[in-house]
Order: structure tokens, then C-alpha cells, then sequence
């Protein structure tokens, strides 16, 4: 990710921890049955680490107790840090992992827990562990992702704080006084989460409650789900570039949800209950906004007495502040469904489902025409195989398997795989694989398997591993571009089953530019039984890979090809047209930009990866969290899909692009439906295209942050807005786009070779944004408040709402309209964007604001500057 990086004055000193000798293995005493506690324990590092480096620890090795009265912190803290881990001091390195576990009881603590990088902390699943703030409690919260010094500089780059889950804990803040605590601070980035925890807080005070549940002042995320918030001044206070957060409850907070500033954000299947706010996105007024775009889906708001609270007005000049609302339930006792916190009045009445609402800027025919909507549109219908029965769209979450015991779950290295990233696994892994029965789970041991040839993966299995284990393609099967073939094969064609796969990492040991890293061919046997979550490619960038600085150092100083020793794949996951019901969640798909191990010190390196994300599938599949960045020729393309649900999506061209240009070092392929990068009269042409929609029908796309910093590392284009030409393509297409958000980007949006949507019609805090439906075929589609009855066409249309796009954030709404003559087989499309701008020095103010309420120290002078 770029380095935005936000530093702020005085915050509460949080000191680094010495890391203690000892590596003790021994489960502790007490465990529920939940297989995590009892599972024998055969992961060793890879990589630059000895074998007695511990990387399961259970607190109560440590000398926590659990039992309500001890002092818990300083044993958690030992858990966590010990064996020289990657604390303060240290940017990032995927050498030291660790798995935390908590077992059930009741963990007192005085000082926040330090959670340290490439760190899962895991609680009991049946029977939730508590931490519990005592009242002599001092620090920001209860569990620290990105400690700040005395200084103001944090632990982390938030920006690159990746590699990171809590989950299955309660955090309780009721011994603290209503006027401080909060239960995480979580400042990350990508391939983090958290799942399965609840906040209590106290539930007195009124107004003068400032407890929070979560702070979040920075960072890139990001997902979080089946989340629990009791209590509290504001459940969520968070600020963010993007973030998708899922399955949350809310009751007695003050504030349920409320965002500092983002660029975009997708919020879904929220429950909110007597709190006085639901949703407020109301920072910084009308003039100085700093919430690009915010997405509330599929949701129910009750006993609340302001569902939305927002700013935004329609005689303002930027798009900060668009909002797209879609079923939100908020019928019993939301006496203002969205409110004017400016003018303290009802821009939407309460007491009604809001199916479709959208504020934001309108981009007409021509794609240059920009006005102002604030009003409730008609509903855009769904195919039923997305929805479940209620009649929201489908989520399921990452499965746990909290029910089965530890003899269910079958060791690879057990079963004797070396998982040494040296001993060529394949062999081994595909027996492996064939004998685990559907009532077991496949278990990958912490380590690195090579794999030289494809792995058929049986069309009825669960695969999880050990703080993500890295499955490595190698060798001769993968070097011919012209012929790629796959290095995971879920499933046949013409097979129907159920595959889950969790917490697995795929890389590379050195180039492989004709892998196809996961090809996804299996028929689910029911909604949402095949899915992917807290899955990633990593392409470069780790040890091991040979894709490190040492060999693919940037080298942007001279015109040059490729350097062939660093490419990577040709593709990181082709879901293809055999495929159906395939459900992703927090999955990241990431060409290293920068070298993650220490010794590098975040240096930039050049990988050439073809391409990110292909989908081939007639539906439905279902994306949430996903982020693809860095590949050459595209990081998303849908081509001959349909029933395709994206919430949200997260791009970055790749940063040494042209130098060269795409598609080298791969060649465009007819038989891929590859982009053809044949306009040669501009320079910033060929770039990576960030979303790509061919020949496509009933794709949604609810929020996605599209980004372009560089031109060959040259950062130079962002002055004026242009790093590259375009950034998204639809062709013919039927797509409905929502909180589209690109940065540095001319066209935000091309339909059929004509550019829709322009970067500077659209400027927002940081991005550009707007909201896209499209619509091709006999069908119907809503304009503002006109339903519109289209003829037979052969081009997209488009029909819509908001998205973002530039060095200010923004949204832009597609909105279809016909043309004068809207019937035969004329092309009828039209945009309604929002984007958002927001002055640093109000983003500044606002986050040192934050960090010293939340910790009850001072931060005035706050920074924010772009770092290399």
C-alpha cells in the first residue's frame, strides 16, 4: 500500500517488551473441547527462524490466570512477544507468526495487550474468555494493534499493518468510568479481522458516555464481522481508506456506527436498537466533510431516533459525504430515517424500509454534466440466487468448527508432508487430500509446501491451517505463459460439492509466470457450502519466495523490460464457468509492492504478476472484503459472468507501470478475453485496469476503492489527478455500480469505449466516486425518480447511485437515461456521481482530536505526508 502516513503529538507511552527465554509448549489445564486448545502442534517457521521458536502459546502457560482477580496483562503481554518477535522497531516480517490462545475465564487487566505484527489472538469458541479492564486501567484500549510512543509515532506503517485476526472474546469495559476506555484499537490494513466478539460497556452517563467499542483513527483495510456492542458513547468510532464490515449488533450505545473519514465504506447486515444514533457520517459539516463515501445495506434500525446522521447538502461544491442506503429496515420507532445535521431537519422521514436512497452528484449522457440528487430511488432487483430467505443478500461466516473435536482434524505434517519450503510436497499433499474424509478437515501445519504440479482438491472437503501456512508453486509445470495451468484445482468440472477453505496463504518460491495459483471449477452443492475466507496470495515480497529485494530491488532510474527472475503468476484465482456458488470473504490477492522482512526495511521491489481476479461464472458468487492489487494487465475482470455480488472491492495499479507499460512482460491472449492495451498515442494508457465487465449481466458492485499513485514510482501525476487513463471497463454489460471510488485516474468509468464518469467532476476527500447501474437487454431501469422501459441494445446502459475517484475522495452515481431515441439498438447511459473533498488540515485536527480522547493524553499537531 502507498505510505499516507499520519502521525500525531504526545499519546499514552506504550514501552516495547523484553522477550523472554522461555518457549513452553505444554497445553494448559483447562479447555472446553474447542479443537484449538487440544490439537497437537507439529508447525514449524520455514524460514529464518529455529525450530524451537514457539508459535502456538496459550496465556496460561504464561502465568495467566483467568479466574477475575489477577493481573493478568503482564503474562498476555509475555504470550504474545515472546521470541523476538516483530514489536516495536520492526515494520513487518512474516518469520515470527503466532497463534494466542485464551482459554475461557476472566483476564484482568491494567495497560492495553500489545498485539505484535502476524499475530492471531484466539479465545475459547464455546465458551468466550473475557478481558476486562480494571478500574485502575490506563491506555488507549484493552487490546492495541498499532501502539503509539511518547512521541506520536506509532509501532506500525498503518498503511502495511497486515496479517492480523482477533476473535471469540468478550471485552468489558464496565469497571472503567463512562469518560474513558475502549475495547480495540485497531489500526490495520489488509488480511486482518475480527470475528465474534462482544463489548460491554456502561450503559450511564448520556452524552458525556465517550466509551467505544472500537477506535480505528487510520489504516487500509480491512473486514470485520459478527460483532456484539452492549453500551458505550459509540460503538464503532473509525477512519479508514476502506473497510467492509459485516453482521453487527448494536444496543444502548449512544452511537451505534460512527466514521471519522474514509474514502469508501460498506457497511451490511447491521441490527441497531435503542441507541440515539445509527449511522453518523456527519464530520466536518457541509464545507469540510471528511467521509468520502459510505454504503449502508441490507440492515435494521429500531428505537432509535436518527437512523443516518450526515451533512451533506446539495449546493456543496465536493461529493464528501455521498451515501447510498439499500434495505434498511427502519419502520419501528426511527422517527428521522436520515437527518441534517447541518440544518437539524429530516432530509428523509422515518418509520418506512428505505430500499434504495442515494445523495450524490448526477452525471448525465454525456458524462461531463455534473448536478447534485438527495433522493430515494427505485428498488434495482436481484437475481433470487443471491438472496437469502429473507430477502437479503447471502453472507455466511468464516467457519470456526467450534463443534468438532481435535481428533477431526487431520495433520498434513502428521500425515507426512515436510511443509520445509524444500521437500516437494505435491505427491504427499494430493494423498493427503484424498484420504480426509467430509466429516474431517484437512490440517495444514504452520510451514511452507512446495508444490511443482497441479493439486486436485476432492469436491468435498474442509481445508484450514495454522496461522496461514503458505502452499508455494514451483518449477518447470509453471513457467510457460502460453500454457498456464493451475497449481489448486477445487473441484472438476461437472462436480458438485462442498469446499471450505480458511486461513491459507498461496506464494511462490521464485517465478512462475504460467501458474494459475486457485482455479475454482466446483457447483456448490447448496448456498454458500464452497467458499474461501481469510484466504491470500502473496506474490513476492516474503521470505522464501526469491521475489525479495535482493533480487527485484524497483529500478526506476533507466527505461527497462522485465526483469524475467521476478515474475510472478500468470493468474491468482480463475472462478470459471463451470463454477457456481462460490462465496469469498476477506480474501486479498497482493503482488508485493515492498519487501515485508526486516532487513529490507520496507524497500520497494518490481514483481510482474499477470493478472488478479478472472470470474467466468453464471453465478451466484459472492466477494466481500476482497482486495486485488499490483497485477499487470487487470486486478479484477468479470467476463461472461452474471448473478455477481461485489461489497466491497479494493484495487492499486501497479506501481512500475510504464516502465514498462502493460502487458509486459506477459502477451495479451485472445483465448482470455486479456485487454488489448492498443491505444499508443497516450502514455499513461496502459496501465493495470483495476475492474474490467465483458459481455457480463446482473454484476453489483456495492463500494470499491480503485486506486493509481504512481507512474514508474513517479508520484508527480497526482498533482493532477492523471497516473494513469482509465480505470474501469464496461462492455457490453448489465452492471449496478455503487461507491465507485478511484484515485488519480482521468476516466473513473468507461462504457463501451466511451468514457461516463471523469476523475474531475468527481473530486472527494481523497478519491473520486460515483455509482453505477447498468442495464442491457429489454429491461427496465430507474433515472431519478423515472422508471425507464429500454429497447434491445447491444451496449451497456447504465443505472445508479455513487463512487469516488482522485487526491480528494468521491463517489459518483450512474444513473440510466435514455437517449432521444431510446428504442432498436442505440446505447442509453447516463451517471449520477458523488465524490468527496476534504481539506487535510480537517482530517489532521480530527484524527489528533480522536487519539487524544481516546487516550486521555494530548495530539495536537498532527501530519500527514506521502512517504516511499
Amino acid at each position: 500500500m502507498i505510505f499516507t502516513k499520519l502521525i500525531t503529538s504526545v499519546l499514552m507511552a506504550l514501552p516495547a517488551l523484553a522477550a523472554p527465554a522461555a518457549n513452553p509448549r505444554a497445553a494448559a489445564s483447562t479447555s472446553s473441547g474447542y479443537w484449538v486448545a487440544d490439537i497437537a502442534r507439529n508447525g514449524v517457521v520455514p524460514f529464518g527462524n529455529d525450530s524451537s521458536y514457539a508459535i502456538f502459546r496459550n496465556v496460561m502457560d504464561y502465568g495467566a490466570k483467568g479466574d477475575g482477580s489477577t493481573d493478568d496483562t503482564d503474562a498476555i503481554n509475555k504470550a504474545i512477544s515472546d521470541g523476538n518477535r516483530c514489536g516495536q522497531g520492526c515494520g513487518s516480517t512474516t518469520t515470527a507468526p503466532a497463534i494466542v490462545y485464551f482459554p475461557a475465564g476472566t483476564y484482568m487487566v491494567n495497560k492495553p495487550i500489545i498485539q505484535y505484527y502476524y499475530t492471531q489472538m484466539i479465545g475459547d469458541a464455546n465458551d468466550l474468555p473475557i478481558l476486562k479492564a480494571m478500574s485502575t486501567f490506563t491506555g488507549m484500549a484493552v487490546i492495541d494493534s498499532d501502539p503509539y510512543d511518547d512521541d506520536g509515532a506509532s509501532w506500525y506503517v498503518n498503511q502495511n499493518n497486515f496479517f492480523r485476526q482477533v476473535r471469540n472474546f468478550q471485552i468489558d469495559l464496565t469497571e472503567l468510568p463512562y469518560t474513558s476506555g475502549a475495547g480495540i484499537h485497531w489500526q490495520v490494513a489488509q488480511a486482518t479481522s475480527l470475528q465474534n466478539i462482544v463489548f460491554n460497556m456502561r450503559t450511564d452517563g448520556g452524552s458525556a458516555n465517550i466509551q467505544k467499542g472500537i477506535f480505528m483513527d487510520n489504516g487500509s483495510g480491512g473486514f470485520m464481522s459478527d460483532l456484539t456492542f452492549i453500551g458505550g458513547g459509540t460503538g464503532m468510532w473509525v477512519g479508514n481508506q476502506q473497510f467492509t464490515t459485516r453482521n453487527m449488533t448494536f444496543s444502548n450505545c449512544q452511537t451505534a456506527i460512527f466514521i471519522n473519514w474514509d474514502w469508501v465504506w460498506t457497511i451490511k447486515d447491521v441490527t441497531i436498537n435503542n441507541c440515539q444514533v445509527g449511522l453518523d457520517v456527519s464530520t466536518g459539516g457541509s464545507t469540510d466533510q471528511t467521509v468520502g463515501s459510505a454504503l449502508f445495506l441490507d440492515s435494521t434500525i429500531s428505537n432509535t431516533p436518527i437512523g443516518v446522521n450526515s451533512s451533506y447538502s446539495m449546493t456543496q461544491t465536493g461529493t464528501n459525504g455521498t451515501l447510498i442506503i439499500d434495505n434498511v429496515d427502519m419502520t419501528n420507532n426511527v422517527q428521522t430515517a436520515i437527518h441534517d445535521a447541518t440544518t437539524s431537519t429530516a432530509i428523509l422521514a422515518g418509520n418506512q424500509v428505505v430500499s434504495n436512497f442515494v445523495q450524490g452528484n448526477a452525471v448525465h449522457q454525456s458524462g461531463t454534466a455534473v448536478h447534485a440528487i438527495q433522493a430515494a430511488q427505485s428498488n434495482v432487483t436481484k437475481p433470487e440466487s443471491l438472496l437469502n430467505s429473507a430477502g437479503a443478500v447471502y453472507t455466511r461466516s468464516k467457519p470456526q468448527y467450534e463443534s468438532l473435536p481435535a481428533s477431526s482434524f487431520i495433520s498434513a505434517k502428521g500425515y507426512g508432508l515436510k511443509g520445509d519450503g524444500t521437500t516437494d510436497d505435491t505427491a504427499k499433499m494430493q494423498a493427503f487430500l484424498n484420504s480426509v474424509t467430509a466429516d474431517q478437515v484437512a490440517y495444514f501445519d504452520h510451514g511452507a509446501y512446495i508444490v511443482t504440479d497441479t493439486i486436485k482438491v476432492p469436491k468435498d472437503i474442509k481445508i484450514t491451517g495454522e496461522v496461514w501456512p503458505m502452499i508455494m508453486a514451483k518449477g518447470s509445470n509453471f513457467a510457460d505463459m502460453s500454457n498456464p495451468r493451475p497449481v489448486f484445482q477445487v473441484g472438476q468440472a461437472g462436480e458438485t460439492g462442498a469446499v471450505e477453505l480458511s486461513d491459507l496463504i498461496f506464494q511462490t518460491a521464485g517465478p512462475v509466470p504460467g501458474a494459475i495459483m486457485i482455479e475454482w471449477n466446483l457447483k456448490a452443492s447448496s448456498q454458500g457450502a464452497a467458499g474461501m475466507w481469510d484466504v491470500h496470495n502473496r506474490i513476492g515480497g516474503s521470505a522464501g519466495t526469491g521475489l525479495l529485494s535482493e533480487q527485484c530491488a524497483k529500478n526506476n532510474g533507466t527505461t527497462h523490460g522485465a526483469n524475467k527472475a521476478c515474475e510472478g503468476t500468470f493468474l491468482m484465482m480463475h472462478i470459471t464457468s463451470a463454477a457456481s456458488d462460490v462465496y469469498l470473504e476477506n480474501t486479498w490477492f497482493w503482488v508485493a509492492d515492498h519487501d515485508l522482512e526486516p532487513a529490507a526495511n520496507s524497500a520497494q521491489i518490481d514483481v510482474y504478476n499477470g493478472r488478479g481476479v478472472l470470474i467466468e461464472s453464471q453465478g451466484p458468487v459472492w466477494l466481500y472484503g476482497t482486495a486485488s492489487e499490483h497485477s499487470v494487465m487487470y486486478n479484477y475482470q468479470l467476463s461472461n459472468a452474471s448473478a455477481v455480488y461485489m461489497a466491497l472491492i479494493q484495487t492499486e495499479t501497479a506501481y512500475f507501470q510504464g516502465n514498462p507499460a502493460a502487458p509486459a512482460p506477459f502477451v495479451v491472449n485472445a483465448t482470455w478475453n486479456d485487454p488489448a492495451f492498443s491505444n499508443t498515442t497516450s502514455a499513461t494508457s496502459s496501465r493495470t485496469w483495476g475492474l474490467r465487465v465483458i459481455d457480463s449481466e446482473d454484476v453489483f458492485v456495492y463500494g470499491a476503492g480503485l486506486y493509481s499513485f504512481f507512474d514508474n514510482y513517479n508520484q508527480d501525476c497526482l498533482a493532477t489527478e492523471s497516473c494513469q487513463d482509465n480505470m474501469v471497463s464496461l462492455e457490453n454489460s448489465v452492471v449496478h455500480m455503487y461507491g465507485l471510488s478511484t484515485k488519480a485516474s482521468v476516466n473513473m468509468l468507461s462504457v463501451d469505449g466511451v468514457s461516463r464518469a471523469i476523475d474531475s467532476d468527481n473530486r472527494n476527500t481523497f478519491c473520486n466516486g460515483s455509482d453505477a447501474n447498468g442495464n442491457n437487454g429489454n429491461s427496465s431501469t430507474d433515472s431519478s425518480t423515472s422508471t425507464l422501459t429500454l429497447g434491445s441494445v447491444t451496449t451497456s446502459t447504465l443505472m445508479g447511485t455513487a463512487s469516488t475517484s482522485t487526491v480528494n475522495t468521491g463517489v459518483v452515481s450512474l444513473m440510466a437515461t435514455p437517449d432521444a431515441a431510446s428504442t432498436g439498438t442505440s446505447t442509453s447511459a447516463s451517471a449520477s456521481a458523488s465524490a468527496t473533498s476534504t481539506a487535510c488540515a480537517m482530517h489532521k485536527r480530527a484524527m489528533a482530536e480522536a487519539r487524544a480522547k481516546a487516550s486521555g493524553s494530548k495530539a495536537e499537531n498532527g501530519r500527514k505526508s506521502t512517504e516511499l
